[in-house]
């Protein structure tokens, strides 16, 4: 089984807002993402807009021709988005309004009636849910009970410790993967996963169906252009 490759493109939207206007053209960068070979296309839309707008959401669907993968906290305004566009996939990650970034998973145990409903609610309309989790067999195993398809495994743990001890950096991963296997929950990963250690964790994490990566590889690109650095990731895969 190949896993598949998400590209999340919040940041081309960050350095679009530093100036204003259409530039770099953020639906043109998604379907370069898709005719490069990438599978699957990622937003993140915040309240504040800082990267990807909410109109960007609804102007992407119109374009993204492989999986739409709409992350974020389900408040209201985010719920109402996800049931107009009707992405592939919503990815449901615990951040409060002001995160920089996504910093932890859900207590699916604390959270769990929440989060019945609302999966609930998106599964009514035909939308693969993904619930964020820490590498945590409990909190995989809880979010079964929420109704989840799948569960993603939140990566900045094993990203910030592969390469002072990459077996011990792995290992409350390929837990949690045993986990969602016994469950039957499909597993994605994503969080500061890179060219340094993606391929490690791809050939040992068994069942893994998708990673989502953003700014390492929009990084990557700035050196290697985004057409040979989405298929350096893609060979990251096989």
């Amino acid at each position: 089984m190949k896993t598949r490759l998400s590209v999340n493109i919040n940041k081309i939207a960050t350095l679009r807002n530093a100036r204003g206007g259409n530039m770099p053209d953020l639906l043109q960068v998604a379907r370069d993402c898709e005719s490069y070979g990438a599978e699957g296309i990622t937003v993140h839309p915040r309240p504040d807009g800082r990267h990807i707008r909410y109109q960007d959401v609804y102007d992407l669907k119109q374009i993204v021709t492989t999986e739409f993968n709409i992350e974020g906290f389900p408040s209201p305004d985010f719920i109402k988005l996800v049931l107009d566009v009707q992405p592939t996939q919503v990815t449901l990650v615990p951040d409060p309004p002001e995160a920089l970034t996504s910093n932890a998973g859900w207590d699916t145990i604390r959270h769990a009636d929440f989060l019945q409903k609302v999966i609930a609610l998106f599964k009514s309309h035909g939308i693969r849910t993904s619930i964020f989790v820490d590498p945590v067999p409990e909190m995989v195993r809880h979010a079964l009970n929420c109704g989840t398809d799948r569960v993603e495994l939140y990566t900045e743990g094993y990203a910030s410790h592969f390469l002072q001890n990459r077996t011990e950096a792995i290992a409350p991963y390929l837990a949690a993967a045993e986990t969602a296997k016994e469950c039957g929950l499909g597993l994605n990963a994503g969080h500061d996963l890179s060219l340094v250690n993606l391929r490690y964790f791809a050939r040992n994490i068994p069942d893994l169906l998708e990673v989502s990566i953003g700014h390492a590889l929009i990084c990557d690109a700035l050196y290697l252009g985004l057409s040979t650095t989405i298929k350096r990731y893609l060979e990251e895969l096989l």
